[in-house]
């Protein structure tokens, strides 16, 4: 199994892979830059080298970078929209010359415009990030729809993903507090939620899973988190994502609400079930 959490990197990048090599973990993700403002960290070539090597010593499965809240490539708004291009674009070049093999980000709002519009947006933002001579793969985020969000259907993602000029480019990250809040029923046909994937988008675009429970119930259209077994999705249904032979080789990466410690007991406890079931 390849899990990991969301890690803080206000001491560095090679302090967040020390931390979750003690943490007991495989992987993890990190926000690109500030999640709420538009600062970045430059970090020494020393402090690269660094956390290549744990990377490397302890075989890390694929890293995720998570470009900020604050970037909306969805807006009609000039002073948003040109910020959310220049985001991202120099955090594509950025998480791709730190060797991270996939960056997430949420689609956008489209604040009132309509979703054509707001996906024309996301579309045009991505092409002018995009060289398609990266090796790091942009992830489309599956959303919970609250508002005017786009990417709560499978649908709207694979027009985003079909109207880029490199769609070789761009991979697709599942979140089941999101899935599951969006309407596809995860806890009661999870077969079937995937089996609809597949047909609308291709489960060989999936790269990554964000493994969170729920806190609002099924179809609530609603974004938040709970610890894992603590909400409506439940522990069995997500034991039974961590163990699906279409999922079980991708990397899960935890944002449940809680702290290192926490996160630490979480991955511990995923393990202890699986290793009960059989299933590690």
């Amino acid at each position: 199994m390849i899990i990991g959490t969301h890690m803080s990197i206000a001491d560095g990048i090679a302090r967040a892979a020390e931390n979750v090599v003690k943490m007991e973990a495989n992987t993890m993700q990190i926000f690109s830059r500030n999640p709420r403002g538009s600062t970045y960290r430059t970090y020494s070539a020393k402090e690269v080298e660094k956390f290549q090597k744990i990377r490397e010593e302890h075989h890390f499965g694929p890293l995720l970078a998570h470009a900020p809240y604050t970037m909306n490539l969805a807006s009609p708004k000039d002073s948003v929209y040109e910020f959310a291009c220049m985001v991202i674009k120099e955090d594509i070049a950025r998480m791709d010359a730190l060797g991270i093999e996939n960056i997430v980000f949420h689609p956008g709002s489209h604040t009132g415009i309509g979703e054509q519009e707001g996906i024309r947006n996301i579309i045009a933002g991505l092409d002018q990030a995009i060289t398609g001579e990266e090796t790091i793969t942009v992830l489309l985020e599956t959303m919970s729809g609250k508002g005017t969000e786009i990417g709560r259907s499978f649908e709207e993602l694979r027009t985003i993903r079909e109207g880029v000029a490199h769609p070789e480019r761009i991979g697709i990250c599942l979140d089941t507090c999101h899935v599951f809040a969006a309407g596809y029923d995860i806890a009661g046909d999870l077969d079937g939620v995937l089996e609809e994937f597949d047909r609308v988008l291709g489960l060989e675009l999936l790269r990554a899973v964000h493994l969170n429970d729920s806190l609002m119930p099924f179809g609530s259209r609603k974004d938040r988190h709970a610890v894992l077994g603590g909400g409506a999705v439940g522990m069995e249904t997500l034991l039974k994502v961590i163990t699906h032979p279409y999922l079980k080789k991708l990397p899960f990466y935890l944002e449940t609400p809680l702290d290192d410690a926490g996160h630490k007991e979480e991955i511990r406890m995923l393990k202890e079930r699986l290793n009960d079931t059989g299933k590690s």
